[in-house]
């Protein structure tokens, strides 16, 4: 069973329990609370029917396959699909949005039902939208070319490299506060940016989320490699769903992925889609 951050993000479940009854007799309130139940019908939705859910574009692998949330490959989205069953959709009824992760969690009104992007589950962004409980619990990945891999095998050899991540991600977080090394590390809008960057020799490493740093060295930068793993100190990387805030649907997605988890849905799903990511050393 993860550890959840859930008590403090988003409504507690016993509470949501309380305010979201099943068979209670109307939808959601005027306040934008919670709904009536998690009965399909009750939930509140952007299109009726339809369960609309948003990622990035391009979504990479292991999270998705080919570039292609709606196909039901890749961890994510198989998550999306699971919990889209949960809620009462089948997959003809869940419609996919591109939505960019720098501006998923703005505040704001949002195009979707709720966002799946590996967004990692932070007391500022509760601020200003809704995230379910986790549904995954990743590692930080370092990545350097094969050649510099000798210069990056403890958390002490990162403090003097040239580290880059992509802007606004948990891995940018975890080398400023956990790493604290002698430069600024650089910053990307993108991955795609951050990857080049070690290309063409302005970073010595990057810092990736463990599962994203696999399908990098395996796929993406050839002559690429993980030298290892570690923990953020000051807040473990945990990822959840990302709804418009007060829309009233976290505690409908709370139960669903309580509802994984407890069934092993979660860890079958896990093992089938990221299964590679215990064999990394941890840094120290």
């Amino acid at each position: 069973m993860r550890t959840r951050l859930s008590a403090l993000l988003v409504v507690p479940l016993a509470l949501a329990a309380g305010l979201t009854a099943c068979g209670g007799e109307s939808d959601t309130g005027a306040d934008g609370g919670a709904p009536a139940s998690c009965e399909t019908a009750d939930l509140p939705l952007k299109q009726d029917g339809k369960l609309t859910i948003g990622t990035d574009s391009p979504a990479y692998e292991p999270w998705f396959s080919e570039n292609d949330p709606s196909n039901g490959k890749g961890f994510e989205s198989a998550v999306a699909y699971a919990v889209a069953d949960r809620l009462g959709f089948a997959k003809d009824d869940v419609v996919w949005v591109k939505q960019a992760f720098n501006t998923s969690y703005t505040p704001g009104e949002k195009k979707f039902d709720f966002d799946i992007n590996q967004i990692s589950i932070t007391p500022e962004r509760a601020n200003v939208v809704d995230l379910s409980q986790g549904y995954y619990t990743a590692s930080q990945a370092v990545v350097t070319m094969e050649k510099d891999a000798a210069k990056a095998t403890s958390l002490a050899d990162l403090k003097d490299l040239k580290l880059g991540a992509q802007t606004a991600t948990t891995s940018l977080t975890a080398i400023r506060e956990d790493v604290q090394p002698s430069t600024d590390p650089l910053v990307f809008d993108t991955s795609d940016q951050a990857k080049q960057a070690l290309l063409n020799g302005q970073v010595d490493a990057l810092v990736f989320d463990l599962p994203t740093a696999f399908y990098i060295t395996a796929a993406e930068i050839e002559g690429s490699t993980i030298t290892g793993q570690f923990e953020s100190s000051s807040m473990p990387e945990e990822f959840g769903l990302l709804t418009e805030k007060d829309s009233g649907l976290a505690p409908c997605l709370d139960e669903a992925l309580t509802a994984l988890e407890k069934d092993g849905t979660l860890a079958e799903l896990e093992q089938e889609w990221l299964s590679d990511v215990v064999s990394v050393p941890v840094l120290k």
